[in-house]
């Protein structure tokens, strides 16, 4: 087997694999046909924002208490029971939906379920792979789950929107309950060594051990803390200013799903990138690889031609998905194996906690300002976020190593 497929080798990392394929394949079908279910039953784009809302809070709200769970358990029995909760959520959206029963208060009440196992879900997918494949195999690892995630995430929408079509929404949430809790049975069957798992303290206690371990690396903070500027700016100004752009100056919804699809196709060579290419200073070509992302930013406010725009949507990709790769190589190489979900979970925290204020304010930035103004002065503060962050010595020397972590 080639050097960057050696991962598949190893009995539990394809288990891992194959059940996060699995259950992410459903995921991406679920917005598609949420979007459709609650535009059905209101037509009120306000509702839809409220049930995507009703998932991301608890995602917020809950993402250290499943830190800490993934590091007290074995991180495959929190995905799985994780994968069990969401499936089951959506089982229930698809029965109300398929019966006709549905309202808007259904659909936000179980979005939150899901948000609410997600936090769970996510800190364990993300800690428990360093158990899964020796050190040496920890990049090529994560590029293949990448790899994985963003062919799913392609396909998955791509099948939904055929699934809504010829069947209706609910059918399509059903097929994603379906995925759920057959990621479930694969995940299920891995066998995970006991030694990584923290005995049970006080929950307090534990969190304070996290952020202890978050804390202590100056690289980790400064990073999550040029992240929630990242992600709230990007977010903003694609999702909620991209469409406007497209609606005025370009073909509309099709030449915006052709942006999407650009980006979706550099994240998955982003991955094949980085199954080969292995720099030692991991951290420091990350830092660098971010500032393709504002490319496309400032291509939108032009807006360029469609060609030009889908090929600063491909760069954009390429830069979010090498340093995504390094991020995790390097967090996994760096933090305690007993520590790492809940260090991943402060990650998240705070990588996302303004991604709501960053959408809810770009429609009235860009009021105010101009478009273009918006998404220019967005790209400005993607790149003053991330040049001090060359400035941060363990950025700059932090090198590669064949052993994890003790």
């Amino acid at each position: 087997m080639r050097a960057d497929l050696a991962p598949l080798r190893e009995r539990e990392f394809r288990l891992l694999f194959a059940g996060r394929t699995i259950s992410l394949f459903g995921t991406a079908i679920a917005p598609v046909a949420l979007a459709f279910a609650v535009l059905d039953l209101t037509g009120s784009k306000t509702d839809l924002g409220l049930v995507l809302a009703a998932r991301e809070i608890p995602l917020i709200l809950f993402i250290l208490v499943g830190g800490i769970w993934a590091d007290r358990l074995p991180r495959n029995r929190v995905m799985v029971g994780a994968n069990v909760v969401s499936g089951f959520s959506q089982a229930t959206v698809a029965t109300l939906l398929i019966t006709g029963t549905a309202e808007v208060w259904h659909l936000a009440a179980l979005a939150a379920v899901n948000g609410s196992s997600t936090a769970f879900f996510f800190p364990a997918s993300s800690g428990v792979i360093p158990q899964t494949v020796p050190a040496q195999l920890l990049q090529p690892a994560n590029a293949l789950l990448r790899l994985a995630i963003n062919g799913a995430l392609i396909g998955g929408a791509a099948v939904a929107g055929f699934l809504v079509a010829a069947f209706g929404s609910g059918t399509a949430i059903a097929v994603d309950a379906g995925t759920y809790l057959a990621g479930a049975f694969f995940v299920a069957l891995m066998r995970l060594p006991a030694s990584v798992r923290m005995e049970a303290q006080h929950f307090l206690r534990e969190l304070g051990e996290g952020w202890r371990e978050f804390r202590s690396r100056t690289w980790l903070w400064a990073i999550v803390i040029q992240f929630s500027l990242v992600n709230a700016v990007e977010t903003g100004g694609i999702n909620v200013l991209g469409p406007a752009v497209a609606e005025d100056e370009l073909g509309g919804a099709r030449d915006f799903g052709l942006i999407l699809t650009a980006q979706a196709i550099g994240l998955v060579a982003g991955g094949f990138v980085g199954l080969r290419f292995r720099p030692r200073r991991m951290l420091l070509v990350a830092t660098g690889s971010i500032l393709l992302m504002p490319v496309v930013l400032i291509a939108l406010g032009f807006p360029l031609s469609l060609p030009l725009l889908l090929a600063a949507a491909f760069l954009a990709g390429i830069g979010i998905e090498t340093f995504g790769i390094l991020w995790d190589t390097t967090m996994q190489q760096e933090i305690p194996p007993a520590a790492l979900s809940r260090v991943y979970s402060y990650d998240l925290l705070g990588s996302i906690a303004i991604v709501p204020i960053g959408l809810a304010v770009a429609g009235p930035i860009a009021d105010l300002v101009g478009v273009r103004e918006a998404l220019w002065g967005g790209a400005a503060i993607v790149v003053l976020a991330t040049l001090p962050i060359f400035a941060v010595r363990e950025v700059r020397e932090l090198e590669r190593r064949l052993t994890p972590a003790p």
